[in-house]
């Protein structure tokens, strides 16, 4: 469930409601907008406990989302959520085009993708540096090699880069794009979890 605060509500009363979250053994999600906050109530069967909460002082609603994705509904995030890779700005008003091969595959391919990309008017540069197959046989990526390459690209044509690469690969790369990587495979959540105490943005393609 979703506890809505109102104009009004002090720092403490927010505090409040968060501290009694903990108490009932339920997660709680802070999000502070510019004129309230918001905090999620995250643990089994949480819009029960709505009862609890209604002595607090401070809070305007507390909704129900019975949705699987919580923190990507409305509800909880009523406004557009803005990354920015580089210089580029994604998820705001202006539409975004990346456009790239599937996988770095040699280093004229990708530099001549990257000129035709550029001069078509996209501002990001796709490209997969790793692989993940279900074979060992399969074609696994260039690696390192396929981030170096997507670099290079970068840095001579003025774009930015969202590499597909092991969370592992990207994470300790000092080539790969600034705060950025893709991924579309099996580990995803376990790619998620490695960039996430470096704040990456991660793009998920379905």
């Amino acid at each position: 469930m979703i506890i809505v605060m109102s104009h009004q509500a002090l720092p403490a009363q927010v505090d409040a409601v968060v501290e009694k979250i903990g108490e009932l053994g339920l997660t709680p999600e802070l999000s502070k907008g510019e004129d309230r906050s918001i905090i999620g109530v995250i643990g089994g069967n949480a819009y029960a406990y709505r009862e609890a909460f209604a002595h607090l002082p401070g809070i305007q609603e507390i909704v129900q989302i019975t949705k699987p994705y919580k923190l990507a509904s409305r509800e909880w995030q009523p406004k557009n959520t803005v990354i920015e890779v580089g210089g580029v700005k994604i998820g705001g008003d202006e539409v975004v085009m990346m456009a790239g091969p599937c996988s770095v595959e040699g280093v004229e391919m990708l530099m001549e993708t990257a000129r035709h990309v550029a001069s078509k008017g996209a501002q990001v540069l796709r490209g997969g540096a790793f692989k993940q197959r279900t074979s060992p046989y399969s074609f696994q990526g260039l690696g390192e090699e396929g981030l170096k390459m997507l670099a290079r690209a970068r840095e001579e044509n003025g774009l930015e880069d969202v590499p597909a690469a092991a969370a592992s690969l990207v994470r300790t790369s000092p080539v790969a794009a600034p705060g950025s990587a893709r991924s579309a495979y099996a580990d995803a959540h376990a790619t998620y979890r490695e960039l996430y105490p470096a704040l990456a943005p991660v793009f998920h393609r379905r």
